[in-house]
Formats: structure tokens, sequence, C-alpha cells
């Protein structure tokens, strides 16, 4: 029996010793930290920069293979990667991971920039450091603005100068893709207290200048100035944090005083109204200046309404010239979607479907915008553009709608030719 008994002895002290080592090999597994936070008061030393946009432009080589089983090579360009980039800063821009660098950071309970929390991963942690991601509505402008990084541990807050640079000035929406000297447009978007002076970057190097009537972040009105550019991008200078930078936009704008102009508040020289309908200037809908062009569309028939230069004939209107690039217009659309062809050219457009080419959507009740490449637009009622007709004059832009099941009324504004 005394067998029996010290061998079930040693057994029990078996499953207490395998019992001591399970316990301790299942805390040290779900210590997330891994390690012992200090207990002194926390310092913040530095902040570093986790990555950054590298912007070069490279080239992969791309090898796929054509019906006829035979190898074909095309480079595929891709540029703004994001690589990592260890350097210190004491400034961030909103929604960037920076590394917070100290001592007796490891039972850090809260970041915060500028007042406003930020989320950190405790995954992400040790007690020398930090990674955080600063927040998409952290304060960095006005009076909360006030520079500050502050991680708060069990032991105490640890204070860090880290200023938050304002977002490049991005408009999200334009009041008018069309200006002349003097008149405004307003932009909507962020970013926009900070910016400081606004230029045009046109086409064939040619510049123009703005004055900024009034601003807030996201809310910044432009006056033009008169300009040689026939279109152009912004260019936002702006303030961060004491450095001068730049943001380009990417939507075009048009100088009306350097298009060749159909209609614009009144009809261009030589041109007037050529309709079937009840058309004219118009000042119930304006997108530009003071007057449109208004324009019936009669229910369940067949209408053109629009613009011929003189008596439309062969030497009447504008000489082809492939310096001219687009023809653009605004149209504020009836009371249904309805479908619309642009007839272009020289001649009368009689009666019949060979009308129906050069077709877009007009939505209701907007202003839409378009900017068509003249190159794509069929020259009468033909399968060639006007280059291929380029003996021939223009002296036709008109509308014609045969689709519509209720009366419409449409009205166009700024219909131009841009160089």
């Amino acid at each position: 029996m005394k067998k029996i008994f010290f061998k079930l002895t040693n057994i029990n002290w078996l499953f207490a010793g395998i019992l001591i080592v399970a316990i301790s090999a299942s805390c040290k597994k779900y210590n997330s930290l891994s390690f012992t936070p200090g207990d002194g008061a926390p310092v913040i030393s530095s902040v570093h920069t986790w990555s950054k946009t590298d912007t070069t432009v490279y080239y992969d080589t791309v090898i796929a293979y054509n019906s006829s089983g035979n190898p074909v090579q095309s480079l595929v360009a891709r540029s703004n990667a994001i690589v990592p980039f260890d350097s210190t800063t004491a400034a961030g821009y909103l929604s960037n991971f920076y590394i917070i660098y100290g001592s007796n950071l490891g039972s850090a309970t809260s970041i915060t920039f500028n007042g406003y929390n930020a989320y950190f991963n405790r995954a992400l942690i040790t007690d020398n450091s930090i990674v955080v991601q600063v927040p998409s509505k952290t304060p960095y402008l006005g009076s909360q603005a006030n520079d500050s990084l502050v991680v708060t541990t069990l032991h105490g807050k640890a204070y860090y100068k880290f200023a938050i640079l304002p977002p490049p000035p991005s408009p999200s929406s334009y009041s008018n893709f069309n200006f002349s000297a003097g008149s405004q447009i307003t932009l909507s978007g962020v970013g926009f207290a900070s910016v400081t002076s606004v230029t045009l970057n046109g086409v064939n190097a040619q510049t123009g200048t703005t004055s900024i009537v009034s601003q807030n972040d996201s809310v910044l009105v432009l006056q033009f100035d008169a300009t040689a550019a026939t279109r152009g991008t912004l260019v936002f200078n702006y303030d961060a944090a004491g450095t001068s930078l730049t943001a380009n936009g990417t939507q075009e704008l048009v100088d009306l005083d350097n298009a060749y102009q159909i209609f614009t508040d009144d009809y261009g020289p030589s041109w007037g109204s050529w309709s079937w309908g009840a058309a004219g200037p118009s000042n119930a809908k304006v997108k530009s200046g003071t007057t449109s062009f208004g324009a019936s569309f009669g229910a369940n028939s067949w209408w053109i309404d629009g613009f011929r230069s003189g008596g439309g004939g062969a030497t009447d209107g504008l000489q082809y010239s492939p310096d001219y690039k687009y023809l653009s217009f605004w149209v504020y659309g009836g009371t249904a979607d309805e479908k619309i062809y642009i007839e272009w050219g020289n001649e009368g457009f009689a009666n019949g479907g060979a009308n129906e080419i050069n077709e877009y959507d007009v939505p209701p009740g907007v202003w839409t915008y378009y900017k068509i490449p003249i190159s794509a637009l069929l020259w009468n009622t033909g399968n060639t553009n006007w280059a291929a007709n380029s003996s021939q004059y223009l002296n036709t832009v008109a509308f014609f709608m045969n689709s519509n099941s209720v009366a419409e009324q449409i009205y166009f504004d700024d219909v131009i030719l841009i160089k």
C-alpha cells in the first residue's frame, strides 16, 4: 500500500507542476504588451514619420498573349507608391501615421492632438514608442490649433509641440467652369483657409491671376483678371505651419473672353437663332452672366432649336482650324430625362432619322456641363468629322429632339468653341 501511496503522491506533484507551468505560459501568452511598462513620468523625445508618397513614375513590363499565342509586351506606369520613410518631424498631416518616441509610454491610456482623441493600437506600442494616426477631424485652425500633442499614461502626462498641417486646398465643386475678366467662381472643398493666392496655369505656357474675394476653410470665392490664356487649371499657394506650398487643381477652366462665342449673354457676332420652335434669349434660368438661350421642344414631334451664322451660305460662319479643340455649353434640363442630338455643320438638316447623331443625355432640372472634343462630332448627318470636311464652314450649331413624350423648355448657356 505504501508503494502505491508514494506513486500517487508523485503523480500529484507532477500534475501540480504541469498546472503551474501551464498557468505561467498562459499568462505570458495573453499578456498583449509582452513588456513591463515603466512606472515613471512619461516623456516624449521626438516624433517620426512612418511613410511618404513616392511620386516617381515607374514602369512595369506586362506580357500578354494575343489570339495567335504570340507574346505582346507593354509598359504600365505606376506612381504615388507609399514607401517607408523615417524622419523626425514637428508637424503632421491629418490621417497620416507617426511614431512617438520617448520613455515610460507603455501604460498610455490616451493620445490627443490639439485636444482631439486619437485611436492607437496597443499591439503597436512599447515602453519607448507608440504608432498613432492623426485623426481626420483634428482641429488645425483657430484657437484649438495649439500645436499640442499629449500622451497620458497611468503615471502622468507628456506634452510635445506638434503642429497639425492644413490639408492641401482641394476643391470638390466649382460654381462654374467658365470665367471672364471680372467674373467670380465659388469653390467648395477643404483647405481654403490657408490659401494665400491663386493663379491660373494656362495652356501654351500662358498664365492668369485672380483675387481672393472671400474665404474660409470650406469655401473660396475668386475673381478672375483678364488673361491671354484660353483655358487652364488653378494653382493654389498656401501656408502650412510657416512653409509656403503649392497645390494644383485638376478641373480645367475656360476663359469666355478668348473663346469663339456662339451664344453667351447674347448671340456671337454673325450668329442668331435658327429654331423651329419658340426660342431666344431668356433670363428665366441663367448659368453665367444675365442671359441664357431658352428653347422649347414640343411633345412627340420633330424639333430643332439652335444657332446659325448669317444665312447659312457656303462662306457664312467659321472656317476650319485645327486650333479649335472643343465645343462647350451648359444645359438646364426640362422635366424628364431626355436625349438630345447636336446638329453640327452647315446644312439644313432635313427631317429624317439621319439627324440622330452626336447623342447626349440631358438630366432634368439641373445645369449640366458639356465639353465635347470637336474631333468626336459628326459633321452634318454624315459619318466623318469637321477635319474630314475642312473646306466647309461651320454655320449651324443646333439641338434636335424627337423622342420627348412631354413638351420641354430647355436652356442653353455659354455655347462656345475652345482652342
